[in-house]
């Protein structure tokens, strides 16, 4: 599908405040980026937002310190995500640190339970006689599954950061940076940041009333579960704000070192990527897709026993198992995204002209449950609106996920639907762009209508259209290995602070199918003499009508290791023939 390429605009009065030793294509990208000051570069633990703005801490903090003094047992209940599992990886790894002696964990099955502190999730909890359930990047919604807690005198410690519903849970103690009136500044935390927060709180009680020297343990470094941080946090898609944009550094300077968990580095390993040069997106595209794999096929457990893995050669031998399990979820992802993207083109077949609807929903009674959420992104990306696919669940219900374009805060557009159609929608919850719901399976032609109403409303006149930010053009000589790897080092960048982009012509040299579906072109600059290697992953279907001609492209300047050699390589987002 044909996509627009626009440039950044950037304040040239901001540019000029940015430190003036910047290279100017650095100065450029951040300007664009709203960067305005030094100090918004400096990604040193020393800059983080401090835990003491943040609604809970502290009574949270005097909860688990309980818990250690009285021998509690402790239950964490994580989510079935690459947040939720390095949350809860996390968690059992501080507290096991700072003297907890009976610490558990226990993750929904997606596909008998759900998401969240449910309350048949309750009763396998129980079984365990947990005296304090602490759940991690979920149960702000879990109404009904904490109450079934409270009322089995299990006390329960809520730490997430999904937006809040109107009502919230009766829980000991709630901390969420999203809560209504919570000062603290930076509320994009992913699951792992606010649990990362709750374990600082709670080390820094610790050691105030001397807890560490009278039990005679070394008082735990934080840290050293950066990595984890830095995992869930880019894994999950949450905006990088300059506090999160600090844990990812600093989770990725422990990475590189070698200093990382032995499952995190064993799954760098089995996607091929060399820990010494990790950035963000080995973390989004290699790591993350492989836990989440484990969730979206299986159970969640294996991943967390990855990150768990006291050795390397445990690591090694879970992290295959996540990558079989990876390789099977792209296979159904490849299916299901074929036949979404047929019956769109049938349907834009019948409508002869006529816009598809502005929330597109799909459904097919053969989709996976635990993959629809990949290809609601899929199909998001070529049709540029929102997106909810469903698959079906058992009890006639339809399990739903949502993902959306900048401009659709897709759980508002949830709520708006709920609010007008109570009926429709038995559970839904999440962030701007992306959700889940579940709905009876009667209820969908109706909500597809009212989905589609609702986004109408919020898009106005706007049409659906894929636009590609540009940073610019990059003259001949600044396509080099040294600028590749000036741009790597100037991140992290992730959702909210978009590694950059350039855009430009160029003459075709050579082009030819690589791995079946990616286009491998030789390239020329047009005031350059040598030849530039470039790649366009799934676009292998460009190369007859790219052919020896020259190409208007949208494209990134990555660093290519082949047999431990690095070179310069342009990883192209869009490209389409110049006009002439």
């Amino acid at each position: 599908m044909k996509r627009t390429i626009r440039r950044r605009p950037f304040d040239l009065d901001g540019e000029r405040k940015l430190p003036a030793d910047l290279h100017p294509v650095l100065r450029r990208v951040y300007a664009a980026r709203s960067v305005r000051a030094a100090d918004e570069l400096d990604c040193s633990a020393r800059r983080l937002a401090p835990p003491t703005a943040m609604t809970g801490l502290d009574d949270a903090a005097g909860l688990l310190q309980r818990a250690l003094r009285e021998d509690w047992r402790v239950l964490i209940v994580g989510d079935f995500d690459a947040d939720g599992a390095t949350s809860t990886a996390l968690a059992i790894r501080a507290l096991a640190a700072m003297g907890a002696a009976h610490v558990d964990y226990l993750v929904p099955n997606r596909f008998d339970f759900g998401y969240g502190l449910s309350p048949a999730l309750v009763e396998v909890a129980a079984e365990r006689r947990p005296d304090l359930i602490v759940t991690v990047d979920n149960g702000i919604s879990s109404l009904e599954g904490v109450a079934a807690a409270r009322s089995r005198g299990i006390r329960v410690l809520v730490t997430d950061h999904h937006l809040p519903g109107p009502v919230l849970p009766e829980a000991d103690v709630i901390v969420n940076p999203n809560l209504r009136g919570d000062p603290f500044p930076s509320k994009h935390l992913a699951g792992v940041g606010v649990i990362f927060y709750v374990m600082a709180a709670l080390r820094q009680r610790l050691r105030d009333d001397g807890h560490f020297a009278a039990a005679g343990i070394p008082e735990p470094a934080m840290a050293e579960l950066l990595d984890l941080v830095a995992v869930g946090t880019v894994a999950d898609v949450v905006t990088l704000d300059h506090n999160n944009r600090i844990l990812v550094e600093q989770g990725l300077r422990r990475i590189r070192a070698g200093r990382a968990c032995p499952g995190i580095l064993a799954l760098l390993e089995v996607s091929g990527r060399e820990p010494a040069w990790a950035v963000a997106s080995d973390l989004g595209f290699a790591v993350g897709p492989r836990l989440n794999a484990a969730g979206r096929l299986e159970d969640m457990s294996i991943g967390i026993e990855c990150l768990l893995a006291a050795s390397g050669a445990d690591a090694r031998s879970t992290a295959e198992t996540l990558d079989r399990l990876n390789r099977q979820r792209r296979d159904i992802e490849t299916q299901m995204r074929e036949e979404a993207l047929a019956a769109l083109e049938r349907a834009e077949a019948v409508l002869e002209g006529e816009e598809l609807p502005r929330g597109l929903c799909l459904y097919d009674a053969g989709w996976h449950p635990g993959v629809v959420g990949i290809l609601a992104a899929r199909v998001k990306e070529r049709y540029h609106r929102p997106v909810v696919a469903f698959a079906p669940e058992d009890g006639g219900r339809l399990k739903g996920s949502a993902r959306s374009v900048p401009g659709v805060h897709v759980r508002d557009a949830l709520e708006a639907v709920n609010s007008r159609f109570p009926d429709l929608i038995e559970k839904f919850g999440g962030h701007a762009m992306a959700a889940g719901l579940t709905l009876t399976a009667n209820a969908l032609e109706p909500f597809r209508t009212a989905f589609d109403r609702v986004v109408a409303e919020m898009t106005g006149d706007r049409k659906p259209e894929g636009v590609l930010l540009s940073d610019g053009e990059l003259a001949a000589g600044e396509i080099s290995l040294w600028m590749a790897e000036l741009l790597q080092s100037a991140g992290p960048w992730g959702q909210g602070f978009p590694e950059p982009l350039f855009d430009g012509v160029f003459g075709v040299v050579d082009c030819r199918i690589v791995g079946e579906r990616h286009l491998k072109m030789r390239l020329r600059h047009p005031s350059g003499d040598g030849a530039i290697d470039a790649i366009a992953f799934n676009q292998g279907e460009h190369r007859y009508a790219v052919g020896q001609g020259a190409v208007r492209m949208a494209y990134r300047l990555d660093v290519n290791e082949y047999r431990g050699r690095r070179s310069a390589q342009l990883v192209v987002e869009y490209l389409e023939p110049a006009e002439p």
